[in-house]
Parts: structure tokens; sequence; C-alpha cells
């Protein structure tokens, strides 16, 4: 079993029901819920917007594998309301996206075929290259996870998120 660490946000709609409900579904797919962070509200990253999110740390134990996380996490995503990902850095708001940030500490770049999508792929990078950046990731991983280090950057999740703050 692995702890596995989900970002979390939602900007549209009922968006402390639509992260309650994610993290409902995600356990019953992916594995037992080791703990959930407040949930945040944030100003949009990348893009401006009049909607704020609630974002949100999700830690579950899981014997499944990254490849099948991802389809999951995708998958979960359609079902509560997203028509589509963001691609090149371009965001937009969304009634739900979730993240892979960690899975233990592996560390791995990879391309996945979507199922049912003949041709296509999903590039994942774990840890998520950007998490470090991104103080709606910091500060709830921070909370549920202060401990835990960081396997490329070998800080752990509060020492990044103080350095981010020092910025």
């Amino acid at each position: 079993m692995t702890d596995l660490y989900l970002g979390l946000g939602s900007n549209l709609g009922d968006r402390e029901r639509l992260l309650h409900r994610a993290v409902e579904i995600l356990v019953e797919r992916i594995g037992g819920l080791k703990s959930l962070s407040a949930f945040y509200e944030t100003e949009p990253w990348g893009f401006c917007s009049e909607h704020p999110f609630l974002n949100a740390v999700a830690v579950l134990r899981t014997g499944k594998t990254p490849e099948e996380v991802l389809h999951i996490t995708q998958a979960v995503e359609r079902e509560l309301g997203r028509c589509s990902k963001s691609t090149g850095r371009v965001y937009a708001d969304r009634p739900i996206d979730i993240d892979l940030l960690l899975y233990g500490d592996v560390v791995m770049e990879a391309d996945f075929d979507v199922p049912g999508e003949e041709g296509r792929k999903v590039h994942l990078s774990l840890p998520h290259p950007l998490m470090h950046e991104r103080s709606f990731v910091m500060e709830p991983l921070a909370e549920v996870a202060p401990k835990v280090v960081h396997p490329v950057l070998k800080r752990t999740f509060r020492e990044l998120l103080a350095a981010l703050a020092d910025r």
C-alpha cells in the first residue's frame, strides 16, 4: 500500500459539495482516506476569473498503480461535470480538478493511453512538477503532511510552504 496525495479544487457550482463528493468516490475506487485537509478559498492561479476556488488535499492509502489512479481521477472529474482538461498551461473555470501530487516516493514521467480513445495519450509527472510553486497546494499539503519530504526537492512540505511565503 502506498500513500497517495491528491490536490482537489473547484470553482464552479456547489464547490464544497463537489469536493466532498469527489473524496467519497475516490475513497470507493482508490483506497482508504488517511487524511483530508481543510478547504481553502483561493484566487484562480494562471488565469483570471470571478470565481474563487475551494482547494484541499486528500491522502489515500492505495494498492492501485499511478496509471490506474490517473484513469480513475479523470473519470471522476468527468462524472462530476468537467468537460475538458487544461492543456499547455492554459487554465479555465471548472467544477472539479483532481491532481496527482505524490505517489509515495515515486519519481516518474510517463505517457499513458486513454482508455476508449484510440491514439490519445495523457501525461503524468510525479511528483507534480508545479506543486511547490502553488500556495493553494502547499498550504493544505503542509497541513496534512508537514514532515513529509518531497522526493526530488528533499525538503519537507512545511519548509516548501515557508519558502513560498518568503517569495
